[in-house]
């Protein structure tokens, strides 16, 4: 995996300071001659810098999003352990890893680095900004930051502003991280037992009522103990602690928590309307910690864009897991009555599609 070095301060939005900074991508495709097929994906929480590794049916050779056809761009994001400057790298006056201690990171600040590596690869265009949960709130960030930059814009189950909802359930898991006292110290597996359980909390906003019914129900009525829920819980906290830094958690819920587009430019409403990409807008309709009203918010107020709706029965986790209805609706939006003319202002197309399309293999972000 490439990366960025940066030999100078980034100053933060908190006003703190990164001596230096080192930003881990990849890339797939090649830039063409005119400079216009750019596709930048923006990652959500836990996810890392390559998109044909987590979004297999969306983003991969003969995908909607195809490397044949398009220059792919994907950043780990700061704070992250996947290679962006984080809670793992040192800290130069200590020359100790920074930890907890790890500054405040807000996903503004996340878009403005993004900036400096489209900046570093020569990218002056990009033709379409996707990302979903919190890779949407970066791509919003972003797209208020610099309006010319994107062409087209496609949002997933994600918001203008981090709920108190959201900001609740992402406090629940950092309380249940620090019960272990573990956390942050030197100790074998730091952090574990309270990163499994956090984890275990998050799985109950990402999913739905529906998923753990269909695919954790029991058909032992006798049943009195070790429930296949029980042991789903368990496994995805242990999954998430094999491949996840704990102190990198912490530090990323806390910043989704500071997400509000609308902060230092006088309204939510005011820096929606200055987005000037033509954006599809899509919401999971059992989406219980991005509800559709939030999409519906988006739409309302970036001036060119378009609101779909997709059935599903992995509440957030849909965004993921259905590709095949993301894939039809983004090739709908990105054919020749979008590119060909610009649709009237606040124009709105509201499609329930039921997806139930799930990749082997497929995780929750």
């Amino acid at each position: 995996m490439p990366y960025l070095h940066l030999e100078h301060s980034f100053e933060l939005e908190s006003g703190e300071k990164l001596p230096r900074l080192s930003i881990a991508y990849t890339t797939h495709g090649k830039l063409n001659d005119r400079g216009d097929n750019v596709v930048w994906v923006c990652h959500a929480l836990t996810g890392n810098a390559d998109p044909v590794e987590w979004w297999p049916g969306l983003v991969g050779a003969g995908e909607t999003i195809n490397p044949n056809k398009h220059f792919i761009v994907c950043a780990n994001i700061l704070g992250s352990c996947y290679g962006t400057t984080g809670p793992s790298h040192f800290e130069p006056n200590t020359n100790q890893p920074y930890g907890l201690d790890f500054p405040l990171v807000t996903t503004r600040d996340m878009a403005r680095l993004h900036q400096l590596l489209a900046k570093y690869l020569g990218i002056k265009k990009v033709y379409l900004g996707i990302g979903g949960s919190m890779g949407g709130q970066q791509l919003l960030e972003w797209a208020v930051i610099a309006p010319d930059f994107f062409k087209h814009l496609c949002l997933l189950a994600t918001n203008a502003r981090h709920s108190p909802w959201g900001i609740a359930f992402n406090e629940a898991q950092r309380m249940a991280m620090k019960a272990d006292e573990t956390l942050g110290t030197n100790q074998p597996e730091a952090g574990r037992r309270g990163l499994e359980a956090a984890r275990a909390i998050a799985m109950l906003s990402y999913r739905h009522y529906q998923t753990y019914d269909q695919s954790q129900g029991e058909t032992d009525k006798d049943k009195l103990d070790d429930y296949r829920a029980s042991s789903y819980q368990r496994y995805q906290g242990e999954k998430l602690w094999k491949r996840f830094d704990p102190s990198s958690y912490w530090v990323l819920s806390r910043a989704m928590d500071s997400h509000h587009i609308g902060r230092g430019r006088e309204s939510l409403e005011k820096a929606l309307s200055t987005i000037k990409a033509r954006t599809l807008v899509i919401g999971i309709d059992s989406d219980i910690l991005f509800p559709v009203a939030e999409q519906s918010e988006l739409a309302e107020h970036i001036p060119y864009s378009r609101f779909e709706i997709i059935t599903s029965d992995f509440g957030h986790d849909g965004f993921l897991t259905e590709t095949k209805t993301v894939s039809l609706l983004l090739n709908d939006f990105l054919s020749d009555q979008f590119n060909g003319r610009l649709p009237s202002p606040r124009l709105r197309k509201k499609a329930a599609f039921k997806g139930n399309f799930v990749l082997p293999g497929s995780e929750p972000f």
